[in-house]
């Protein structure tokens, strides 16, 4: 049978990242490969439903974010969004009728609603043991999960004795008791009340300050885990909302505040420092009003200073916007311990979203590398892809035509288009190597948008420097389908420590497939 299907808000992070690689399987297995409009429109209402965002899966968002309708696009004249939505849910039931029967996870898109939802497979149980189930799962919260029951072996002839249902029903009572009082148990208001691992056993770090969850997965796959290692300050957080420049907005939907410290053990070696920040206080169209200079502080680490008056919203260039700053040579300190502190400076409290630390390169960033999709992936090579992310604009589409020349059909199979930009955190004073992927999907002959040379041309802009001129992607790789490659070096990141790439249409949209950066030094 089934399990019941909960609301995303009451779902544990297991549950949702099982979720997560259901949609990755049900995209992989082909069955949209001849209807390439209902993969993108299944990959934007589940993205937009693992970000929390399913209140905006409304008929205009999808017909003009996901299905590139116009701005004035019009539900009473055009149902694209109805038709298609039929289609996928008539192509989902098929699927999960015959080849994906066996799935442990079915995706749904309910007739009414734009919103997925995901059924569990689980093993039958006996219709007596199934009744007591239902009835604790009804008085307790339905995140609780009941591990399978084991149904008790044959019972003696008549008369036939209920004591194995009555241990079953005893044994339930008590797993359902010790989950929720582990649940139910407050949140370490200081570092001196948390276990503190020996250094040598922490060599990568993802916090997310000032939440109580034992455990977030990111989309990219990384696992983060609640706050620790603090003294001071006040764990604070605010309702959710759309925070730009990522796939992860609950990175930044809860915050340490105050005047506070992190001390966290780590192996000796060398590392790389990710401190995350989104303001969502003061700006436009925030509680506090304000904007720039309305909060300036200082970050310390090992007493030597990070960050100096500075103003996190500004940085960033707005509030609610992801904003990361990455220190590289970062050491614990004789003790085995990186002392991180924020300070105040002027007026207001500092605070930090999320700090990540990972192994690093001597004197150099590690490298950035972005693909045009929305799962992170390890190509034939063993390099690491993220999913897409740092960009403002433009809109994501996945192709399934294979590309002549292409290392790794996945590099070129997905492409962000429009008018666009990616603002990526590098480390000033260095400079980088970055590497732009290209292909024509859509133009072309034989292709669906017909033409060829001449019908898509864009520029692309670096720190407002031109790249790429009157660009011809058809034209430049000698027509469709064929990969095509542009690489510029000595790049020098802006006063902020960001690269930022524009990609603006001449003729038609612009397009990219995917970027990596690398740090050349000083």
């Amino acid at each position: 049978m089934s399990a019941p299907t909960l609301p995303r808000d009451l779902r544990t992070p297991d549950r949702l990242q099982q979720e997560r690689e259901a949609v990755e399987r049900l995209l992989a297995t082909g069955i949209f490969e001849r209807s390439p409009n209902l993969a993108v429109f299944l990959r934007y209402v589940c993205s937009r439903y693992f970000e929390g965002r399913q209140d905006e899966l409304r008929e205009y968002n999808i017909a003009v974010e996901a299905l590139g309708r116009p701005a004035n696009f019009d539900q009473k004249r055009d149902a694209i969004v109805r038709v298609e939505a039929h289609r996928l849910r008539k192509r989902l039931q098929q699927y999960y009728a015959g080849k994906g029967a066996e799935e442990p996870v079915r995706v749904d898109i309910p007739a009414g609603s734009y919103a997925p939802q995901f059924h569990f497979r689980e093993p039958a149980v006996p219709s007596e043991v199934a009744a007591i189930e239902e009835a604790a799962v009804v008085e307790e919260p339905p995140t609780v999960e009941i591990p399978p029951i084991v149904p008790a072996p044959a019972a003696p002839p008549e008369p036939r004795s209920r004591w194995p249902y009555v241990v079953l029903a005893l044994v339930l009572v008590l797993a359902v008791g010790a989950y929720l009082l582990r649940g139910r148990q407050a949140a370490p208001s200081d570092a001196s009340d948390q276990p503190v691992p020996a250094a040598a056993d922490l060599s990568e770090v993802r916090i997310m300050a000032g939440s109580t969850a034992a455990r977030y997965v990111g989309r990219d796959g990384n696992v983060w885990a609640g706050d620790r290692y603090f003294t001071g300050g006040t764990a604070e957080s605010v309702p959710p909302r759309p925070i730009q420049r990522t796939l992860d907005s609950a990175l930044y939907l809860t915050r340490r505040q105050g005047h506070f410290k992190y001390d966290i053990p780590l192996k000796a070696g060398n590392y790389e420092l990710r401190l995350h920040f989104a303001e969502t206080i003061f700006g436009e169209n925030n509680v506090a009003g304000g904007g720039e200079s309305s909060r300036i502080f200082s970050v310390r680490a090992n007493d030597e200073r990070l960050l100096h008056f500075w103003d996190a919203l500004a940085d960033a260039g707005g509030p609610n916007v992801a904003n990361i700053k990455v220190f590289p040579n970062v050491k614990p300190g004789t003790d085995g311990v990186l002392h991180l502190e924020f300070r105040p400076t002027l007026k207001e409290e500092p605070f930090v979203n999320a700090i990540e630390i990972v192994p690093g390169l001597r004197d150099r960033m590690r490298p950035v590398r972005i693909l045009a999709r929305a799962a992170a992936y390890t190509d034939k090579q063993g390099q690491e892809w993220s999913a897409d992310h740092y960009y403002t604009g433009g809109q994501l589409v996945q192709r399934t035509d294979e590309v002549s020349g292409a290392r790794d059909q996945a590099l070129y199979q997905s492409e962000r288009y429009g008018h666009f930009s990616y603002v990526i955190p590098v480390v000033a004073g260095s400079k980088y190597t970055a590497t732009l992927h290209f292909t024509e999907h859509w133009f072309g002959p034989g292709r669906p948008g017909g033409g060829g040379e001449g019908s898509r041309v864009f520029d692309v802009y670096m720190n407002g420097r031109v790249l790429l001129e009157n660009f011809d992607v058809f034209q430049q790789a000698g027509g469709a389908l064929k990969t095509l490659e542009r690489t510029f070096r000595n790049l020098h990141p802006n006063a902020q420590g960001k690269l930022v790439f524009q990609f603006v249409p001449v003729r038609n949209y612009a397009l990219f497939n995917a970027i990596s950066v690398v740090d050349e030094g000083r």
